[in-house]
């Protein structure tokens, strides 16, 4: 077996609404094997990885994948399987799986769940498929296979969020704040546009810069501490070893030697009496800087208490890192016992941090007497540091219920002092349930305010209550009430997506907000393309979602960007189904307009609940989607969009539903139920030619539909829609030139229904002999491009065929060929000459024009023949002239 390549979907996608990855296999030997053949594999299996036994399958309920096995499976189903095994075994928890054919023998792509926030980028996927493939065949060769998940473990626990960031995503999720991950860091952002904030563990984006850089700085903190009359220790700030021993001199033994702007207790010295130990511990700190405190030593407890947005929401007491003797075993020992602890891991990624037998720690138990061999007592309790930091293996036991008030209103006062609001704020007290009273340093003093304080000790003590704490971070953030998500229009369908999506954006622009859209053209910001190139796609949805200026999103989602990378959002306000008719049928696994209609259904099952659904009534297709399970659970509000005598509008209209009409007379109305609002007249819309564009004038009913859900005005839609100027608001979108006494009429269209529409459009506008110059993209399957060519040639009884630069895996002249062929079998007789090019290929449609006949000019890129068209004098179509035929 091979492992071709894996991809990660990370929105919504047409397997699963969670995450997933998708990987693609090579069975190679195994190709077209079951289970069944190759004797004893099955008991091998099982007896290697018993937990498979409770694995579901199909069946629905433990046992069934034990049944398939029995009967006999292929192998990329067992790898599946095997995979979510391990996967669980390595303590990462997911429960989807799912084997498709990739439409070729022995090839197969195996869907897993993937953890909400593990990175796209994380090696854990490949790593165990890689193991399940490894696995499979051993077992298959009857190999002997050792199963070691450890290092599978420690990647998957290192892809983790670490414990306090974990703990906001859950917070924002509890509250339905949208949740993306950046990279493999411990950063947040949340919320969608104009509402996007960041958090990076316990910094925000609305934390103060001078309140951090305050912080970070120990000796200007005690300094406005003491200001502000809250009681700090008294220090000194040395430069050298000597000018600690100094300070050792006035301040009196013991001291603290720590760095200026150090942090998580590193390099700190806690306790130094001689000055031989302070010269030492002044050498340890200065590795952060030669800047160095020495600090009065406090007697007292250690405690951290939490201050947000102006309130003490948690306090705990820190204790140093300690093992209990048993009389037994030696320190090293119980040390190791203690590591065993599921709540310790490496760094930040558990509630508690593995204790390391270091030169710190060896020093502590030397100033006891013991060493790493020695044997303590029964009930010795054997402190290995000073400092209780959880970063260097200390504990914490939750005392929120029993600090004084006058304990919490000094520590608000020390945030505010510093300029922090959300603070870590060290203390030692005699007892956190009696106030500092500001007296000698034995009476309890503030040690240390922390910006980006670590939150497990109070997420997850190692004894007391724990405590919510990210929920008041994320409440500072969004307020009770306050909105974290901006208005989504998503379009989906097979044609007319980009000039709906294009039209949306207009009216919502008209009426003052701040637009971001996606689309097959780029991103564009307020107006401003900020991203060239097709942005269809979840990677484009994520960058309009992601910035802060924008309002609303209108987010053109493409097939291929479904397949590919799931939904760019987790669930959209108004979702717009154009329709759905053939194309790309053979690309990325969509066979047939069934497999299309799964994939653009995502769309419409992915509005946010009592969200609206805006249907194009004339496609049976589309319509039908109403009656899916996935759909009705939204409960949406369906807006269908038609001609006024369509049985499905009339239907929806008879029974209270809301419709976007043409009616008879030219004019666009919005019906509900017995009233009838007049919008506009369809030939105050430039794009629709007087009404000759009738494809345009679905778009527009599409668009004012999805508009009036967002609550849009009827006169911000008329201003709007006749200012959609087709030059400039649609490029390459039926967009008309005049050259040589001929209109040229340019368009993306590649498909039947797509050339259906604008062979009737020229025909109609125009009078004359009309002419097309196609290319047709060479990924689709041939019976496709036939029925395409086909379908022009009802218009058309000339037509000058030329191949894209591109030709997507054809062979040079193969889709001139092809095209040909299905013309001529279309229209016997039908006149048909060849070009080398674009350029060509207009040329010569030109030439063969005649003054007044109309030129229909299909295009790959639109830019090139733009500049073409421009070069060779072509003028736009004079606004507000009234086309011959029209």
């Amino acid at each position: 077996m091979r492992l071709i390549g894996v991809r990660h979907l990370n929105g919504p996608n047409i397997y699963l609404r969670r995450p997933v990855t998708v990987a693609r296999l090579e069975l190679d030997e195994l190709a077209g094997q079951e289970t069944t053949a190759h004797a004893g594999f099955s008991a091998r299996l099982t007896a290697l990885l018993p937990g498979l036994g409770g694995h579901h399958c199909a069946a629905g309920r433990p046992g069934g994948f034990l049944d398939a096995l029995a009967r006999g499976t292929y192998f990329g189903h067992v790898t599946e399987h095997v995979a979510l095994e391990l996967s669980a075994l390595a303590g990462r928890e997911v429960a989807f799986g799912r084997t498709v054919w990739a439409g070729a023998d022995g090839r197969y792509d195996v869907v897993m769940e993937c953890p909400a926030d593990e990175p796209t980028d994380s090696p854990v996927p490949r790593q165990l498929l890689d193991a399940a493939m490894h696995i499979v065949s051993d077992l298959v060769t009857e190999r002997v296979t050792h199963i070691d998940t450890g290092p599978l473990a420690r990647s998957a626990e290192a892809s983790l969020l670490g414990v306090s960031t974990a703990a906001f995503a859950a917070a924002a999720r509890r509250r339905d704040i949208p949740v993306r991950r950046v990279g493999s860091l411990n950063l947040l952002r949340l919320g969608y546009g104009c509402h996007r904030r960041l958090v990076w563990s316990a910094l925000t984006d609305r934390t103060s810069a001078v309140g951090v850089d305050v912080a970070s700085d120990k000796l200007l903190a005690k300094e406005l501490l003491a200001g502000a009359g809250i009681p700090v220790a008294p220090a000194a700030l040395v430069h050298s070893a000597t000018e600690a021993v100094t300070a050792l001199a006035e301040l009196g033994a013991p001291v603290v030697v720590k760095p200026r702007n150090g942090n998580q207790g590193a390099c700190v010295c806690v306790g130094a009496r001689t000055p031989a130990e302070v010269a030492e511990a002044y050498r340890k700190s200065c590795a952060h800087g030669s800047a160095v405190i020495v600090e009065a030593f406090v007697t007292g407890l250690d405690y951290r208490v939490l201050v947000v947005d102006g309130r003490a929401v948690a306090a705990a007491r820190l204790r140093p890192a300690s093992v209990t003797g048993d009389g037994i075993h030696d320190v090293a020992a119980l040390v190791h016992q203690a590591n065993t602890d599921p709540r310790r891991g490496e760094g930040h990624s558990r509630p508690l941090t593995r204790i390391e037998l270091d030169s710190t720690v060896l020093a502590q138990l030397a100033e006891q007497g013991l060493g790493p061999g020695s044997v303590p007592g029964p009930g010795q309790v054997v402190t290995l540091r000073r400092n209780g930091n959880l970063s260097t293996g200390g504990t914490s036991t939750d005392v929120t219920d029993l600090m004084h008030p006058a304990v919490a209103a000094m520590c608000v006062r020390a945030a505010a002092a510093v300029g922090l609001d959300v603070c870590g704020i060290d203390l030692r007290l005699p007892d956190i349930a009696v106030p500092a009273d500001g007296g000698p340093a034995g009476s309890g003093a503030v040690i240390e305010v922390n910006a980006s304080p670590g939150l497990r000790m109070h997420l997850a003590p190692s004894a007391g209550r724990p405590r919510d704490v990210a929920t008041p971070i994320i409440d500072r953030l969004y307020p009770p009430g306050a909105p974290a998500r901006i208005p989504i229009v998503s379009v989906t369908g097979t044609n007319g997506k980009t000039t709906t999506v294009r039209m949306i954006s207009h009216i919502l622009a008209q009426a003052g907000l701040v637009v971001g859209t996606t689309s097959t053209d780029g991103v564009s910001i307020g107006g401003s393309r900020v991203c060239h190139g097709d942005a269809s796609g979840a990677r484009s949805a994520a960058m309009v979602l992601d910035d802060p200026s924008v309002e609303v999103a209108v987010l053109e989602t493409a097939r291929g960007g479904i397949i590919r990378r799931g939904l760019g959002y987790d669930w959209a306000d108004v979702a717009v189904i154009t329709n759905i008719t053939a194309d790309h049928l053979g690309c990325d696994g969509i066979d047939n307009l069934d497999d299309l209609t799964e994939v653009k259904a995502l769309v419409a099952e992915s509005v946010v609940r009592g969200g609206t659904l805006v249907l194009n009534a004339g496609d049976p297709r589309v319509a039908a989607l109403t009656t899916r399970r996935a759909v009705r659970e939204r409960q949406p509000v369906i807006r269908f969009f038609g001609d006024s005598r369509n049985q499905v509008v009339v239907a929806h209209r008879m029974t209270g539903g809301v419709t976007c009409e043409r009616r008879g007379d030219g004019r666009l109305a919005e019906c509900r139920g017995g009233e009838e609002t007049i919008l506009l007249d369809v030939a105050d819309i430039p794009g629709t030619h007087g009404g000759a564009a009738t494809h345009v004038i679905a778009n527009a009913m599409a668009a004012i539909a999805a508009c009036r859900a967002l609550g849009a005005s009827v006169k911000d839609i008329r201003r709007a829609l006749a200012t959609f100027d087709p030059m400039q608001a649609n490029p390459g979108r039926a967009n008309i030139y005049l050259l040589g006494g001929s209109p040229v009429v340019i368009d993306y269209g590649h498909n039947p229904a797509a050339l259906t529409a604008m062979g009737r459009f020229v025909r109609q506008a125009f009078d004359g002999d009309a002419i097309a110059a196609i290319t047709l993209p060479g990924d689709r399957r041939n019976y496709l491009v036939a029925e395409t060519a086909a379908a022009a040639a009802a218009w058309f009884r000339r037509a000058v065929i030329y191949e894209d630069s591109d030709l997507r895996g054809r062979q040079p002249g193969e889709m001139t060929t092809l095209i040909r062929a299905a013309m001529a079998n279309r229209r016997p007789g039908i006149s048909i000459s060849t070009a080398a090019g674009a350029q060509d290929a207009l040329m010569n449609a030109l030439s063969q024009a005649a003054p007044g006949d109309p030129v229909l000019f299909l295009y790959e890129k639109l830019e090139p023949v733009r500049e073409l068209l421009h070069s060779l004098g072509a003028v736009p179509w004079p606004t507000g002239i009234t086309l011959p035929g029209a």
